[in-house]
């Protein structure tokens, strides 16, 4: 149902949104890494007035501002983001019963009929920055690529709704180092790796920090951080990632470290040699995505090689005894339609041991192991949707809390850290 409109909101459905530019200046770090590499943010922000359909009990009020009544609603409204990256989102809105909630969904003309939901649940009863008797509810880190996005607010309660601002964190970056090793060797050489070697921060020449609280996809609960040693550092040789229950006023904070915008790498051996917390709600992960991944429409097709995973409600918190998990998605077979493929393989005492996670990865196909022990293998070269393997990946370490898979059995209330433990990445070519 589209709203009936006077000319002045007829103005703005034209324009869809309108930008701004804040003029705050940008502190860039010695390393070339910054929030943004603007010179100044720059955001995009929709007024409630801009609406241009709804669904549901929906009211416009005589200051522009849009109501909802109890139940379940949605209001569509089109974005142009000016530049690819990360963006801030901050919703200007009220709650008038109790247990309202938001969320919102990108690109809901897609035409996979995918929903995608780039904020997470946003609790609109938690009190937040007031302004003009509105709330401020804040997500950071939601990717977007630049042009023109079908959006959707959804709303759950009674809420009045002021506003929506997007601001850019940091812009996109694709990776300028691509390494293709060769795989028709005889005997496996590297060519990439962290060692870890020492104490202190991670080594910003070959990893950089996806950041933010948005759900990253599967509504999970961490608020990855930046260069925050509590959720990241080397100790003792190793790198740890560090969970955090209400810690900086988010719900766990986590670290999740990432080569984009450094190095991707083509075919070849990649390997993780690490330690993965108990407990149920962790969800453990190293792994590859796409370079070309840009924001949610991009995935699955860019690619994704899960090398390592695990979930704490999989494991045995006595033993350590628990699961490992290596998988693809790609265009035609993805976690969301139910047929990727995947393989699963006992491991014991995976807290308190270091084992060796491995993925070789030629140009016909793929082969996982755990400690040298082969479980898992895929082949599908044949098309672009199945093999989307011949184009570069960027390395993912990450330790996330709850969501879909993490949070499937809970998470043990009892549990206030959670730690993962990694001795060493390294990538690897075939020489004669």
């Amino acid at each position: 149902m589209t709203f009936r409109i006077t000319i002045t909101y007829f103005v703005f459905l034209l324009t869809a949104a309108v930008f701004w530019a804040c003029e705050q200046p940008v502190t860039v770090d010695e390393s070339g890494d910054s929030a943004t590499s603007l010179a100044a943010k720059t955001g995009v922000r929709v007024m409630a007035g801009e609406f241009t359909a709804y669904q549901g009990s929906v009211q416009r009020a005589a200051d522009s501002r849009v109501s909802t009544g109890e139940g379940e609603h949605w209001l569509a409204f089109n974005v142009v983001f000016p530049e690819a990256g990360r963006y801030q989102l901050d919703l200007y809105a009220s709650a008038k019963s109790d247990s309202a909630s938001a969320w919102i969904e990108d690109y809901y003309d897609n035409p996979d009929g995918r929903t995608y939901n780039v904020t997470g649940r946003i609790d609109l009863n938690h009190p937040g920055e007031k302004s003009s008797a509105q709330s401020v509810f804040t997500k950071v880190g939601s990717p977007f690529n630049a042009g023109l996005h079908r959006m959707k607010l959804h709303i759950n309660g009674s809420v009045d709704i002021e506003k929506i601002g997007f601001t850019l964190l940091k812009s996109h970056q694709t990776s300028p180092n691509i390494l293709t090793q060769q795989t028709d060797g005889e005997e496996w050489a590297i060519v990439w790796a962290d060692e870890f070697d020492g104490n202190g921060a991670p080594d910003t020449s070959k990893w950089t920090y996806d950041v933010g609280d948005w759900g990253w996809g599967n509504n999970e609960l961490q608020h990855y951080t930046e260069a925050r040693s509590k959720n990241a550092r080397l100790e003792n040789g190793h790198l740890i990632i560090e969970a955090h229950k209400d810690d900086m006023g988010a719900v766990w904070t986590s670290a999740r470290l990432t080569t984009r915008g450094k190095v991707a790498f083509t075919y070849g051996r990649i390997e993780f040699r690490a330690m993965v917390p108990a407990e149920k709600g962790n969800w453990a992960a190293g792994w590859t995505l796409g370079d070309n991944y840009i924001d949610e429409l991009s995935w699955p097709y860019c690619g994704e090689i899960d090398i390592m995973e695990s979930v704490g409600y999989q494991m045995d918190n006595e033993t350590g005894n628990g699961t490992a998990h290596a998988s693809v998605h790609c265009g035609a077979y993805y976690f969301k339609r139910g047929n990727q493929h995947t393989g699963t393989i006992p491991v014991e005492n995976m807290n308190n041991a270091f084992h060796t996670y491995t993925i070789d990865w030629t140009k016909d196909g793929m082969t996982a192991t755990v400690d040298g022990k082969p479980y898992f293998t895929y082949s599908d070269t044949s098309t672009p949707l199945s093999w989307p393997f011949d184009k570069p990946q960027n390395i993912i370490l990450n330790l996330a809390m709850g969501g879909g898979w993490g949070g499937h059995d809970g998470i043990d209330e009892s549990v206030n850290s959670q730690k993962m433990t990694i001795d060493y990445v390294r990538v690897y070519e075939k020489r004669k």
